[in-house]
């Protein structure tokens, strides 16, 4: 069986083909990723001024979607679209707009022969539980099926999950502390076990957005007509118009008042220590109305166990260990190699790696960014941050909110541990293949035996 799932992301949109053995619907592990497919051009929330444009923007992908999935089976096949936190901030900015993108989509994935059920804007929560479900579903953290067939309760923890996307960043663990504030409270019953999950999402916290309110915080600083960047290279500048800073819920409070069309160059002086200065404004670090919290007055208990790190943060950290050559395994490691991307020039950005043009001049920013994000905001420390593992992918399937989310609509996660009747004609198989197994091994070496014993007589 199959299902399609289209994570409509803030800067652009992938589509994921899923699949799994149609006579083992609620067993754990065997939902794989089929096949994937980035849609082509920004993410829908960009096509607010042209609706229909964000529908037709899926047609390349739905396209690859009809050729994946088998005729027979495309009238079966759940279809899912579900945005992210680029309509969250549609939806704040221009609610009519956000509708009427959301109607656009579901226009075109109608006019698909799927079982179209529904294009929806997750909220941030959703989206960390989602991804958390996802890499814990993957890594069999749950329940898995031992050599025998019987369902066996891994003794292991659950990992936590932090996802970094293009407008909001979230985190989600599993925790025995009290979660003083009910909105980041999840209770889940997976297989028969109750989890106690921390979830928060914040928004403006993407990458994007961050560099944009970064871009505010330094014109705030000295707002010229020719300004400086301690975040970019040494080298390189740019023409900014304040409409590609400002058009956006996340700066549009600290808009200045000059046409939007206003243009600024900017030119990137490498100086990591005044980069560092400007990130760290960006957060909230003094306001808690709780025991403790992470910034901007969000509770956060202490994290605990192993937590996975990916999309923007798998990326930023790759960067980092395959183009600059630096290891990261403690804090300081990243906070070195943060300094070392700031102190680059331009030019030997670009010698290093040519083909990342586009990304290169904010490596710098959002390397400074994960820093302080995960030490100085979620509290990871020496001891706890080597227990963060940055990754793209476990296997072959992607790791974000997709298939945690696909999982839940379609029922694949029963509330209680399968009855163990499911297992027993695998059992049964496995003990036939077993004997099976014993009885040709059995003749092999009786066979060898009586040759050998033969030869030894004609001797």
């Amino acid at each position: 069986q199959y299902g399609i799932v289209l994570d409509a992301g803030s800067s652009h949109t992938a589509m994921f083909v899923y699949k799994w053995p149609a006579d083992k619907e609620n067993d754990t592990g065997v939902v794989s990723e089929h096949s994937m497919c980035d849609v082509e051009g920004p993410g829908i929330s960009s096509y607010s001024s042209s609706p229909p444009a964000a529908g037709q923007s899926l047609e390349r992908c739905l396209g690859q979607a009809l050729r994946d999935v088998p005729r027979e089976k495309q009238a079966g096949t759940p279809l899912y679209l579900g945005a992210t936190a680029g309509m969250r901030l549609l939806s704040i900015a221009d609610p009519k707009a956000s509708d009427a993108v959301l109607q656009a989509v579901t226009a075109t994935l109608k006019s698909y022969p799927f079982n179209f059920r529904g294009a929806k804007i997750l909220s941030g929560e959703e989206e960390g539980v989602f991804g958390w479900v996802t890499a814990n579903y993957l890594l069999e953290n749950f329940i898995k099926r031992g050599w025998l067939g019987e369902w066996i309760q891994p003794k292991k923890r659950t990992l936590g999950a932090m996802d970094f996307g293009g407008a909001s960043t979230q985190i989600t663990f599993e925790t025995g502390d009290a979660i003083e504030d009910p909105r980041n409270e999840v209770l889940l019953q997976l297989y028969g076990q109750p989890y106690k999950v921390y979830t928060h999402s914040f928004l403006c916290y993407g990458r994007d957005q961050v560099l944009r309110r970064l871009l505010s915080t330094l014109l705030q600083a000295e707002y010229r007509a020719a300004a400086t960047n301690p975040c970019w290279p040494t080298g390189y500048s740019k023409n900014l118009s304040l409409s590609s800073i400002y058009d956006s819920p996340c700066t549009e409070k600290e808009r200045p008042s000059l046409p939007l069309d206003t243009t600024v160059t900017m030119a990137g002086t490498g100086n990591g220590n005044l980069c560092a200065l400007h990130v760290d404004k960006l957060f909230n670090f003094t306001h808690c109305p709780f025991s403790r919290c992470s910034f901007d007055g969000v509770f956060q208990p202490e994290v605990m166990g192993s937590f996975i790190a990916f999309s923007a943060f798998f990326y930023t950290v790759d960067f980092i260990q395959t183009v600059m050559g630096r290891p990261v395994h403690l804090p300081s490691d990243l906070k070195d190699a943060a300094d070392a991307i700031c102190a680059s020039s331009w030019s030997e950005l670009l010698q290093r790696a040519p083909k990342l043009e586009k990304r290169l001049p904010d490596y710098c920013a959002t390397s400074m960014f994960v820093y302080l994000l995960t030490t100085k905001g979620y509290s990871f420390n020496n001891r706890s941050f080597p227990n963060i593992a940055f990754q793209k992918k476990v296997g072959d399937t992607s790791i974000g909110w997709a298939l945690g989310y696909m999982l839940n609509l379609t029922n694949m996660i029963p509330a209680e541990k399968p009855p163990s009747h499911r297992s027993m004609l695998y059992n049964y198989w496995v003990i036939l293949i077993l004997l099976f197994v014993l009885t040709t091994l059995t003749a092999l070496l009786t066979a060898v035996y009586l040759l050998r014993r033969s030869k030894s007589s004609a001797i």
